[in-house]
């Protein structure tokens, strides 16, 4: 594998709560270089970490450059895309209105949104406000509703009318998105106010997090920011951004080290916003903070995170927006986010007063969860551990195993055979009764496939009527769709990892 040779790691210091620049707690000695050595070794372009402790920014530093090849350093105010870590905003928002009387946790959904709907009526009539933050509405992943396709947050949330439950309500821990994008709805209906006005005049605003966006919108206009990048081909390259707007709630909002340690602070201060400057002023109550951070239901090993390996936890749960470990003899709050080629964790330790948020630029850098537990291990007294070769090691056996079951998958083609019908044939626009069209159509000698915006590609043919699909964005990989001929001897559908495609018009 090619090392690619990445420019000087820039170290930016930054003075927060009166410390000298460059100091460090007696807990956190060595880390500094620590993580200048993990983010080289993992090739990470750039990245920044803060750590809280006792209601004050300890460490707070950025390293690497915003975009590979240009010479602009990540420092503590760099925007990146914090990914899925937004749902805890979006959960404290909700219990900003529980905190108000607008609203409980256990409201039916459909009492403040008449329109939504599962396809289930029971499950319509009875899912709550609660199962929309947990991951346990029945409903199974849908993210191929709204990733890279052209539909507004109503558009894609009435969409689940037409998907069938996976599994009964309250059953089964599945990651669903499009039910955070309906919190978000909840959130604009109950207050009256859209949900990314919601959370920039109710917490980016009182907490000063004044770098922080809702949403992808404004980005442009932004002046400090952080590109994305993916490994391609052993070569770390930019890629471009995906936008996660349509359901902001799950996952939008941009942000730097230096505002989301100020979200840390309030979460670890039981709702209070403190600091210099500040007038100790309650955004949530405690009863609010209290039911956030409850275990809400349980997360079986398919559904967490393959860090269990290492840290090996006797219980594994899901709050309101928040992933739940033991950890040391200590509960462990945290979440991850990921969105193409960026990467953060955020991890609070609430009864040690500490938390952690890491945000870097390259697709799934493991380095952040090693770095979390770096920190967490320096202020529980444990002995020093090398967590980010730990990790590494772990994230490239399971690199493996992905590499071995693909080759395992393109040993069945069958050789020698050939299409069942001339590629004209193939041609058209499927579709589908959840995700909308998918057309097919020739491309010089070839086919080509395009879903939405970002799954564009040729076909090449792999055996019979099955072919491969190579994503012109590359970071995507490559997906097998196979057609169904019916006894017409008409492609009549597309089977895809998607879903199968009915065809609709020839």
């Amino acid at each position: 594998m090619t090392r690619l040779l990445l420019p000087l790691f820039t170290l930016v210091a930054v003075i927060l709560a009166g410390a000298p620049a460059g100091a460090q707690p007696a807990p956190l000695s060595g880390l500094d270089g620590y993580v200048e050595r993990a983010v080289r070794e993992w090739r990470i372009p750039g990245l920044a970490i803060a750590v809280v402790k006792d209601g004050e920014i300890v460490f707070a530093k950025g390293y690497g450059v915003r975009r590979l090849g240009s010479p602009e350093p990540v420092d503590d105010r760099t925007l990146f895309a914090i990914g899925s870590t937004t749902k805890a905003m979006t959960a404290a928002a909700i219990g900003m209105l529980v905190d108000e009387g607008k609203l409980r946790w256990d409201d039916r959904v459909v009492t403040h949104l008449p329109w939504f709907a599962l396809k289930d009526p029971y499950a319509t009539r009875e899912l709550r406000i609660r199962d929309l933050l947990t991951h346990r509405g029945g409903v199974p992943n849908t993210d191929a509703l709204w990733y890279e396709q052209p539909r507004s947050a109503r558009q894609v949330i009435e969409g689940l009318r037409e998907v069938d439950l996976e599994t009964s309500m309250r059953s089964h821990f599945t990651y669903q998105n499009v039910m955070y994008a309906t919190a978000g709805e909840v959130v604009a209906a109950v207050s009256g106010t859209p949900w990314a006005e919601f959370v920039r005049t109710r917490i980016f605003g009182p907490l000063g997090m004044t770098g922080t966006i809702a949403t992808a919108a404004t980005l442009d206009r932004q002046p400090n920011v952080a590109q994305p990048h993916y490994e391609i081909d052993g070569k770390v390259e930019v890629i471009r951004n995906a936008s996660v707007d349509s359901v902001a709630p799950a996952g939008a909002v941009w942000s730097s080290v230096h505002d989301m340690a100020q979200w840390s602070r309030l979460l670890l201060a039981g709702g209070v916003v403190t600091g210099a400057g500040t007038a100790n002023t309650r955004l949530l109550s405690d009863a609010v903070v209290t039911e956030l951070f409850t275990p809400q239901t349980m997360v079986g090993p398919d559904g967490f995170y393959p860090t269990a390996r290492l840290t090996a936890p006797h219980w594994t749960t899901y709050g309101l927006g928040w992933f739940q470990e033991d950890y040391a003899g200590e509960k462990v709050d945290f979440h991850t986010g990921s969105i193409d080629g960026m990467v953060a964790i955020h991890g609070l330790i609430r009864e040690r007063n500490l938390g952690v948020f890491v945000l870097a630029n390259l697709d799934h850098a493991e380095l952040r969860h090693a770095l979390m537990y770096r920190v967490f291990d320096a202020y529980l007294g444990r002995p020093a551990r090398d967590w980010s070769a730990d990790l590494r090691a772990l994230y490239q056996d399971l690199a493996r195993e992905g590499d071995s079951q693909q080759k395992k998958a393109e040993g069945t083609r069958v050789p020698g055979t050939s299409p069942s019908l001339p590629l004209d044939r193939y041609a058209g626009t499927y579709a589908h009764p959840v995700y909308g069209p998918l057309t097919v159509s020739r491309d010089g000698a070839g086919l080509r496939l395009a879903f939405g915006s970002g799954y564009v590609g040729p076909l090449t043919h792999v055996h019979y009527d099955t072919f491969t699909a190579t994503w012109d964005a590359r970071w995507r990989g490559t997906s097998r769709v196979t057609f169904q001929i019916d006894g017409k001897g008409r492609a009549a559908a597309i089977a895809t990892p998607f879903g199968t495609f009915t065809r609709s018009q020839p």
